[in-house]
């Protein structure tokens, strides 16, 4: 769980309406343009953004002070490292220099189940939502995140909607330097004469997508001639565009299919598998499943297709002393709480 102080530590600009000036190198042009792409498609005058005081959010926050109205950055402190709280510091001072109207430093504890990558993921992002006041958060992710995030899909091995990566708005979140590759922000931090903090967590071998970043896809890219980044990217783009057809049509067949609480077996059975499958995922979703995983969706798409009598199939989503169960009753599948017996 997160926890964000009542008053988060934070400074006002000192100069009201100043901004700094950057200089026009590619790189500075480059990621404005991106951001300024980015508030075309989705209009906000003001915006929030998401500063590590990495060069990537870094690059992200002085070309978002350039192009939008106003910016407010938001810095996490995740506690894991001494001096931690001087690295907020410095990157809310940075953001205030570079012209941010405001720069607040939310610092978090960073526990629970799976992990200390995924539960800093969840404080973090527990801390930004809470703290953005209504406002987009924009999030520095590029390119090579995205690649990155592909590769993990793809291991996960859940289906396509696992290898669509990051989108560029999944409100609240914004992400501008999707196009961008890593390199690029690296030198509009140099061009501007700007100092990112060198997160040792980036060079850490012991997460996944550290070794990634630093052995599977350099790897990758000279095996197979370069371009992998890239190429990844665009695979994600493709398929998210192809998943936004789908999820519409899946739409519709749960509207045919509802009637409220429980979906007609019948109609179901006669839909193609991925717009049944996707049906069923946004059913469950609806209904207060979490976590779904492709083991889930197949068990409770054979309650359709598959029909042996089997019982209900549990999905996440229980409270404590029940469990969340999807089930074939009377030709409709149906989704409820079952009690659960207690352990002696």
């Amino acid at each position: 769980m997160s926890r964000v102080p009542g008053q988060p530590a934070g400074v006002e600009r000192p100069v009201p309406g100043s901004r700094a000036r950057l200089p026009e190198t590619a790189a500075v042009l480059e990621i404005r343009q991106a951001v300024r792409g980015w508030l075309g498609e989705y209009p906000s005058d003001t915006v929030a953004v998401a500063l590590s005081g990495g060069a990537d959010s870094l690059a992200l926050t002085a070309a978002a002070v350039a192009e939008a109205d106003a910016v407010d950055a938001l810095v996490v402190d995740h506690q894991l490292q001494p001096g931690s709280d001087v690295v907020a510091a410095d990157a809310a001072a940075t953001a205030l220099a570079l012209g941010c109207r405001s720069a607040r430093v939310l610092a978090v504890d960073v526990v629970g189940d799976g992990g200390r990558e995924a539960a800093a993921r969840r404080a973090r992002y527990a801390a930004l939502d809470e703290a953005r006041n209504g406002l987009p958060v924009l999030l520095g992710h590029t390119l090579d995140d995205q690649a990155e995030t592909v590769l993990l899909g793809l291991a996960r091995g859940s289906g396509g909607r696992s290898i669509q990566g990051m989108a560029a708005w999944a409100e609240p979140w914004g992400r501008p330097l999707l196009g961008v590759r890593r390199a690029v922000t690296r030198q509009l931090c140099a061009d501007a004469a700007l100092t990112p903090h060198e997160d040792p967590h980036n060079t850490s071998s012991e997460f996944t997508r550290v070794r990634l970043r630093t052995e599977v896809l350099p790897l990758l890219e000279d095996v197979l001639g370069g371009g992998v980044a890239t190429a990844l990217a665009r695979t994600a783009e493709q398929l998210r565009a192809d998943g936004a057809v789908l999820d519409a049509l899946a739409g519709e067949l749960l509207h045919t299919a509802g009637d409220g609480a429980t979906l007609s077996i019948e109609t179901l059975a006669t839909a193609p598998a991925a717009l049944r499958r996707r049906a069923i995922r946004a059913w469950l979703l609806a209904g207060g499943a979490k976590a779904l995983t492709g083991k889930h969706l197949h068990a409770v798409d054979e309650l359709i297709t598959d029909w042996r009598g089997q019982g209900g199939v549990a999905v996440g989503g229980g409270s404590a002393g029940s469990r969340l169960v999807a089930a074939r009753e009377h030709g409709r599948l149906t989704l409820r709480r079952e009690r659960q017996a207690r352990r002696r």
